[in-house]
């Protein structure tokens, strides 16, 4: 059966998120997605006027192919893809999953491997800098059960915070960008022991309104690579390269990781940290700020979005927004400062910004879930 929901969703992709002109060539890469969704964004591409290209994926196919791989397998897979990649205008990740721990049991040296051969030539140096590309989660029964829902429920949910009015957010957003582009120190606050400062002096601003990501609403920068000292405390669980964490703090000094530990995880967090030597520092400083998204569900592309939350990122930095920092990972960490997960404020060069999840600035009201979703219950 017919789900309009998804025509409407792919003319968004492809009109909004992807910008796609005649003539342009778009690559769908559809990762255990139902091939209905990936036939209405070859037909949104087609009305568009632009050329779709697919690549379909299978997580376990995907697991099985690093987890016994070499680095001369890696590195030809990557040589034909990058090909590929170089070819495209735009880049449509779609990326459904059934076991959001698939890939749990793939060793750390071919996990590593795989990053350094294929993942950082084909996405993070050609796709992320030189394409047009959107990222988008599928609903999965698996996500409805981290997220504490019905799959019904959950689906619902999905397609209200997939299609909001990504352009009214953007026009709010800006206003964040800019005052992050006159800032220089930033000082963050919560519960506990988080006590951290960085600079972000010019260092430029990126909003994000469903340009990259798709659910979307964030406005990254990074911090000054050397400027980072103190605690943050993470409130947020989070799957990392296959591996479930939860209560992860770090300690930073002089902008590098000095100490870590983690509830849950923490064997783990010395060989990601020991990727190499760009992982012990930031690479994204972000605020979240999605009305519809309110609690963690372990999927970080929903997550990193939360209303009221920010992220940290150990690792690579984007180049539109690049303090120099280069490394084989990039792992957004969240911290949600609403009041009921202890609050805590963001001060941009001593003026508090937002506290406890809620901005206090007029030019940036137009954020608070109330003004993105119209007056409608959030």
């Amino acid at each position: 059966m017919h789900d309009p929901r998804m025509t409407d969703l792919a003319r968004l992709l492809v009109g909004h998120s992807t910008a796609i002109k005649p003539g342009e060539h778009l690559l769908i890469e559809a990762i255990d997605l139902p091939e209905a969704m990936v036939i209405e964004v070859i037909r949104a591409c087609r009305d568009a006027g632009g050329h779709p290209h697919v690549a379909i994926r299978n997580n376990r196919i995907t697991r099985a192919l690093v987890e016994g791989g070499d680095d001369a397998q890696y590195s030809t897979m990557a040589a034909s893809d990058l090909d590929r990649m170089k070819r495209m205008d735009a880049y449509l990740g779609l990326r459904g999953g059934f076991n959001i721990n698939e890939m749990s049991d793939v060793p750390a040296d071919r996990l590593k491997a795989w990053g350094a051969g294929y993942m950082k030539p084909v996405h993070m140096q050609q796709r992320v800098n030189h394409t047009r590309w959107c990222v988008l989660r599928w609903p999965t029964p698996s996500m409805a059960q981290l997220a504490g829902t019905s799959t019904e429920a959950f689906e619902d949910f999905y397609f209200n915070v997939c299609t909001l009015d990504y352009v009214a957010m953007t026009e709010a957003a800006v206003k964040l960008r800019d005052r992050m582009n006159k800032t220089d120190q930033v000082h963050l606050r919560g519960p506990g022991d988080t006590d951290l400062t960085f600079s972000i002096k010019d260092i430029p601003a990126v909003a994000c309104t469903g340009t990259h990501n798709i659910p979307d609403g964030e406005c990254f920068t990074a911090p000054v690579r050397d400027s980072v000292n103190g605690v943050i405390h993470f409130n947020t669980p989070t799957v990392y390269q296959g591996t479930t964490f939860r209560n992860v703090r770090l300690t930073f000094e002089q902008g590098r990781v000095v100490d870590h530990d983690a509830e849950v995880g923490a064997e783990s967090l010395e060989a990601i940290f020991n990727t190499d030597d760009g992982a012990r520092y930031v690479g994204e400083f972000a605020i979240g700020f999605n009305p519809c998204i309110r609690e963690p569900m372990m999927d970080i592309l929903f997550d990193e979005k939360i209303a009221g939350s920010l992220h940290f990122t150990p690792g690579q930095a984007y180049e539109d927004a690049d303090n120099g920092n280069r490394s084989d990972i990039h792992w957004d960490l969240v911290l949600i400062q609403r009041e009921e997960y202890g609050g805590g404020e963001i001060v941009f060069d001593d003026e508090v910004i937002r506290r406890d999840g809620v901005f206090q600035c007029d030019d940036l009201k137009g954020l608070e879930p109330e003004a993105l979703m119209g007056g409608q219950s959030t």
